[in-house]
């Protein structure tokens, strides 16, 4: 390593990257980061900011829970452009099948210690108006929160105090970066968080693309109240392939609206495909019919990172020494952000894990 190298180098400085410099920075080491745009671009810029606990397993839920915990310690000292809006989650189920897994949940939930309350189809319609007629019910979680979360990163990026090199990496080695000007970068630890990109750095990290859809409406304060997600989103989000689409809805602080949500699996284009987001709009019409008079301002797409079990790749990369990894969040990045830099930290620094390792150590799905 040459004279005056950073202890680690983080690649992508989006909320993971950014969460990654402030853990590793609080824990004695000196960071420098790399990012070819600006601090909380990528797909930190085209998430929902949602601050979720997710149930889809038991290492997701691990994970968004005891990060939330951690926005809950940051979020007072952040900045207003961060948008804080706890307005929590309310799950909306379609029909009877549906409201089974409202059940489900307000159990799960209860029994983790998050506070839920089931809602029948005269509660969910005093709680959201705008919502059609007809639909089952629904479970509202207030504890969850939305944020703007490019201006989250940015903070913890200035808090950490972690140079920021403006450059592209076009490849990984162990302990150094290249940079597509021929630049060579070295540090004690490179740490590849560039999200979808982590595979064309890295050979062999099994990270897919998915391609998502947003739109953001004009400014209507008091349309929505509540992040609206319909019950068979989480269908939509585990599919393995493919297309879909699925209601998602979310009050902005600004008194916008933004709606999500589409997959389109290992597509990694940016522009903005007009069948996907008509049939997107078609879907939050069916929920919102009300939504169809409101003026959209912008529409705008952005790639997640999966993985094949679903699980983030957190901790060091197997048969490179060296090298670390902070990718495949998919949809969570931005929740379990915080989560995801506490743990690569304490990996790295040899402390005893904020969470069980084993879920999240991308040797799972190494194999040979």
């Amino acid at each position: 390593m040459t004279a005056g190298a950073p202890d680690v180098l983080i690649v992508g400085a989006g909320a993971v990257g950014a969460a990654c410099a402030w853990e590793l920075s609080r824990g004695g080491l000196r960071v420098s980061m790399v990012e070819e745009d600006v601090v909380g671009s990528g797909a930190t810029a085209a998430g929902m900011g949602h601050l979720v606990a997710l149930d889809g397993s038991e290492h997701e839920f691990a994970l968004s829970r005891f990060s939330q915990g951690l926005w809950a310690e940051l979020l007072p000292q952040m900045p207003r452009e961060v948008e804080h809006l706890q307005c929590g989650t309310l799950w909306v189920a379609a029909d009877d099948e549906e409201m089974s897994e409202v059940r489900r949940k307000h159990g799960y939930y209860g029994a983790h210690g998050v506070s839920s309350e089931m809602l029948d189809a005269k509660q969910l319609a005093a709680a959201e108006p705008e919502l059609r007629v007809g639909l089952a019910g629904g479970l509202v979680v207030p504890g969850d929160s939305v944020i703007y979360a490019p201006a989250a990163a940015q903070w913890l990026v200035e808090r950490s105090g972690a140079a920021v090199i403006r450059g592209r990496v076009e490849r990984l080695n162990g302990r150094t970066a290249w940079l597509g000007d021929g630049t060579r970068l070295e540090a004690g630890i490179v740490v590849n968080a560039t999200g979808a990109r982590a595979a064309k750095l890295t050979a062999g990290v099994p990270v897919t693309p998915r391609k998502g859809h947003l739109a953001i409406t004009d400014r209507y304060p008091g349309f929505l109240r509540h992040q609206l997600i319909e019950l068979g989103y989480m269908k939509s989000a585990h599919a393995g392939g493919g297309e879909s689409v699925a209601f998602n809805a979310q009050p902005r602080k600004t008194g916008q609206v933004l709606l999500g949500s589409s997959r389109q699996h290992g597509v990694e284009d940016a522009g903005v495909d007009r069948m996907i987001l008509s049939r997107m709009m078609k879907r939050a019409v069916e929920y919102l019919p009300g939504i169809g008079e409101l003026q959209v301002i912008r529409c705008w797409t952005g790639c997640r990172a999966a993985t094949p079990d679903g699980a983030p790749l957190i901790g060091p990369w197997p048969g490179e020494d060296g090298l670390w990894l902070a990718t495949g969040h998919e949809g969570l990045g931005i929740t379990t952000a915080p989560g995801t830099g506490r743990l690569l930290a304490d990996l790295i620094l040899g402390r005893t894990p904020c969470l069980p390792a084993g879920p999240y150590l991308p040797a799972r799905l190494c194999h040979g």
